[in-house]
């Protein structure tokens, strides 16, 4: 009854006062007892299922430490026989029904499976092996999923639903067989996968990983014939350093660009620098809407996986989104059309690889705006894991580097740009911008310290002078699809708002480092490292950079300008479908038919493709084919921002309509049908 009074447990013999913790997993931890798990995340929901963090209670037996609350006067032994017997089994279990190829896996020394099996002490596995192998799935730009490690923990599961309100995983099938995958078996290319990572920075083994451009890297250093150019991003700096025993949040910056050059990188430069010109240009293009009433609220648009499923979910909020491309792309940009120039190099010899936290980086870098002529304005982009595992494979000492500056002239980067990197970072570099842009004054104090935080979703009303402007701040679109939905409810009324996918913004991308056990004390470290960066810079507002006033001087004239238009923005489209289907309004009675299906989406249809549809089901029966032509109409080609779009067998004609369609009807689709009839 004392304990009890008291509201206290025991656990290995110590009394620990109870302080409102949910689970005895988290009374234990307060203590440093470190007991072991693999399903268990504090920023998700309690699941239970791994049980290897099981415990004895006194008069209970076994139960699961994550999902039992504490009571006062509770006994608890986190290491007795029985629990000691109890994750020797499951491990090996795990690892019965697991690939044991651990010495060419990507997860290898950094898996926690393996880490189980070490500190459990297990030399054999007592059960058959795994002989079955499923096939991978590497249809992506930016993950690999290997079902044949899956361990199902459900960690992708409840991060995919909880963090991005999206679910394309769950569990399937049952027994024996039972997988994690998406739905009907599907590639992640052909889900609503947004490409974040958020599922592999979770993953306990390494059945979701970062798809490596590593090779492709060390091809480039390694010709003398390339010139290769670096960038490095700012949440970056802030990470690479733990992998390497550095505490998270410790500023790296000088060792990386020093570690890149010995590699081999010929120039490395910071992608502050374009996310200061992001922040000039957006600032611009925000100040234009304030003074219209126009296009409010101002979505940002430098996360790539917010953009994706902004593109799929959101189309009628496309214009909302700022036309400027992310800082990525920006100094992409930037090194093909300027420092190609600058340095003298041809394209077809230049080489431009960025270093991000994020993996969406590498399936943005692929979209078909950012390539031209064939050549993308980035090669190759680089997580801050690979980028670790280069500096190691180097055999580079990463502790004892001397620093090295960035290169000239493109080698500065406001306090502001480095926000980038931090939840509510980009709305305040613009706030930085904004105010002086709004009021013609000078910011003499530049934290806006009401938009930082880790809370999912903050608002803020600055005061510009007399003018309110109201900001919201969400990461995890989980949060974003709630906020969103209240806007266009009337309930919430924004003129900004700043949306990024991972949790804690670019610190938490999926790409940033693994295994360490405090994630969220990690990102809060990070951000704490990257405002010391912003508070020691000598220039803290985008405007007052340097080499931003050289790039517009040298190059792009002014913010806005048509140069700045053409290299610096970009513009997005629907990516609304429902899985290529095609509803059949006219079906063709000859096997000597071809298909043409008709774009109703919601940009070709308000463009007129209904009544394109109409038009070409009377021109059929006018030229006598409607016997050979199937007609229907479909959901989404691709092309909004060329539509109305058409489909005539597998290939697609954008900028349809009533006026060309009866000279498309005869150069291209009676063609086709005279192609079939004499085959």
């Amino acid at each position: 009854m004392r304990d009890a009074e008291k509201k206290v447990v025991i656990v290995d013999g110590q009394e620990i006062p109870l302080e409102g913790e949910k689970n005895i997993l988290e009374v234990a931890k307060k203590v440093n007892i470190d007991i072991p798990t693999f399903c268990y995340h504090s920023d998700l929901s309690v699941y239970g299922a791994c049980r290897m963090c099981l415990v004895e209670v006194e008069g209970r037996g076994l139960m699961p430490s994550c999902s039992t609350p504490p009571e006062p006067g509770m006994v608890i032994r986190t290491s007795t026989a029985r629990v000691l017997e109890a994750r020797r089994m499951i491990v090996e279990l795990y690892l019965a029904n697991h690939d044991r190829d651990c010495t060419v896996c990507e997860r290898n020394l950094n898996c926690r499976l393996q880490e189980m099996a070490s500190r459990m002490g297990i030399t054999k596995v007592r059960f058959g092996e795994r002989t079955e192998k499923l096939p991978k799935d590497e249809s992506t730009f930016s993950l690999v999923r290997d079902p044949n490690r899956c361990i199902l923990c459900g960690d992708c599961v409840r991060a995919c639903r909880e963090i991005e309100g999206i679910g394309i995983y769950d569990f399937t099938r049952r027994g024996a067989k039972a997988q994690v995958e998406p739905a009907f078996g599907k590639k992640l290319s052909e889900v609503e996968c947004v490409y974040c990572g958020q599922c592999a920075i979770r993953c306990p083994t390494a059945a979701l990983v970062v798809k490596s451009e590593l090779d492709a890297a060390w091809k480039a250093v390694l010709d003398p014939e390339k010139f290769v150019v670096a960038q490095i991003a700012p949440a970056v700096r802030v990470a690479i350093g733990e992998a390497f025993g550095l505490p998270p949040g410790e500023i790296t910056t000088g060792k990386i660009v020093a570690a890149l050059k010995k590699i081999g990188f010929n120039r490395v430069y910071d992608t502050s620098f374009s996310a200061d010109l992001v922040v000039v240009e957006e600032a611009e293009e925000f100040f234009r809407r304030l003074q219209n009433n126009s296009r409010l609220p101002q979505f940002t648009s430098c996360c790539p996986s917010w953009v994706v499923f902004a593109e799929r979910n959101y189309p009628f909020y496309l214009e909302h989104l700022s036309s400027v491309r992310s800082p990525q792309q920006v100094f992409g940009s930037v090194i093909r059309n300027f420092v190609s120039q600058m340095e003298n190099v041809p394209n077809e010899r230049l080489v431009s690889v960025s270093i991000m936290p994020c993996v969406a980086k590498k399936f943005e870098a692929r979209r078909a705006e950012y390539i031209h002529d064939g050549i993308p304005d980035v090669d190759i982009v680089l997580s801050a894991q690979e980028t670790i595992k280069m500096i190691k494979m180097a055999n580079i000492d990463f502790r004892e580097l001397d620093p090295v500056p960035f290169d000239v002239p493109l080698s500065a980067g406001s306090g502001a740009g480095v926000l980038f990197g931090v939840t509510g970072g980009v709305t305040e570099a613009v706030l930085r911008y904004a105010y002086e842009r709004l009021t013609g004054k000078e910011l003499k104090e530049v934290e806006f310290r009401t938009v930082r935080g880790f809370e999912n979703v903050r608002e803020a009303e600055v005061d510009f002078d007399g003018r309110l402007v109201r900001v919201a701040i969400v990461h995890g679109l989980s949060y974003a699809q709630r906020l969103i939905q209240e806007v266009r409810e009337g309930k919430r009324s924004y003129d900004f708002i700043e949306v990024m996918n991972c949790p804690g913004g670019c610190i938490g991308g999926g790409g940033m480092p693994l295994g360490h056990p405090d994630y969220q004390m990690v990102l809060k470290k990070r951000a704490e490292g990257l405002y010391n960066a912003d508070r020691l810079s000598p220039v803290r507002k985008a405007q007052d950079n340097p080499a931003v006033k050289f790039i517009y001087e040298r190059w792009l004239k002014h913010p806005g300008s048509e140069l700045a238009e053409r290299y610096l923005h970009t513009h997005y489209y629907s990516r609304r479908r429902i899985s290529d289907e095609v509803i059949r309004i006219q079906e063709a009675k000859s096997a000597r038919k071809i298909d043409v299906a008709v774009c109703v989406g919601t940009s070709c249809y308000l463009r007129g493709s209904y009544n394109i549809l109409q038009r070409l089901l009377k021109m059929a029966k006018e030229y006598g084919v409607e016997d050979r032509l199937s007609i229907g109409a479909t959901f989404c080609l691709e092309r909004c921002a060329k539509g109305p779009n058409i489909r005539v067998n597998e290939e697609v004609v954008s900028g349809v309509s009533e006026e060309n369609l009866r000279e498309i009807f005869e150069n291209i689709i009676l063609p086709e049908l005279e192609k079939v009839y004499e085959a």
